[in-house]
C-alpha cells in the first residue's frame, strides 16, 4: 500500500474546500482544484461568486476555483443557530469591520449573506464567513 497518496480529509466537504482555498492563497496560487463536491458547496461558492470573491466552474466531480479578492474564508464551527437579532453579534465576532465581508447563513429560504437575512428578517445556522 502506497501511503504517500493517501490524503487525510475530514467528513466536512465545505471546511475542506475552504481550507484548500486558504492554503492556495497563502501559497500565492491563483487556482484551486477541489476534488470533493456537493450541492451545498456549489451553492456556497455561488454566493461567493456573486459577491465577487472568486470564480469557479464545475467539471465532472471536480470544482476549479479561481481566486480573486479573498483575504480570508473559513467555516464557522460549531454551526450556531441564530435569530435575526443575534446576527450582529456574530458579524462583530467574525468580520474585521461592519461593512467588510459576509457571513453566510443557512435559512429556511436557502443560503444567503447576513445582510439579506437581516433584510428578510430571517435567522438560521451560521455556515461560513468571507472577506
Amino acid at each position: 500500500m502506497d501511503l504517500k497518496n493517501i490524503v487525510k480529509m475530514s467528513q466536512d466537504i465545505v471546511s475542506d474546500a475552504l481550507n484548500q482555498i486558504m492554503n492556495a492563497k497563502k501559497a500565492r496560487k491563483q487556482e484551486v482544484i477541489v476534488s470533493r463536491s456537493s450541492k451545498f458547496l456549489v451553492n456556497l461558492l455561488n454566493l461567493f461568486k456573486e459577491q465577487g470573491y472568486l470564480d469557479f466552474k464545475s467539471e465532472d466531480k471536480k470544482i476549479i476555483i479561481k481566486l480573486k479578492k479573498i483575504n480570508e474564508c473559513r467555516t464557522i464551527k460549531p454551526r450556531f443557530n441564530v435569530s435575526v437579532n443575534e446576527i450582529d453579534k456574530y458579524v462583530r465576532r467574525f468580520l474585521p469591520a461592519r461593512n467588510f465581508g459576509k457571513i453566510i447563513i443557512s435559512t429556511s429560504k436557502g443560503l444567503m449573506p447576513h445582510t439579506k437575512a437581516i433584510e428578510e428578517n430571517l435567522g438560521g445556522g451560521l455556515i461560513a464567513y468571507i472577506y
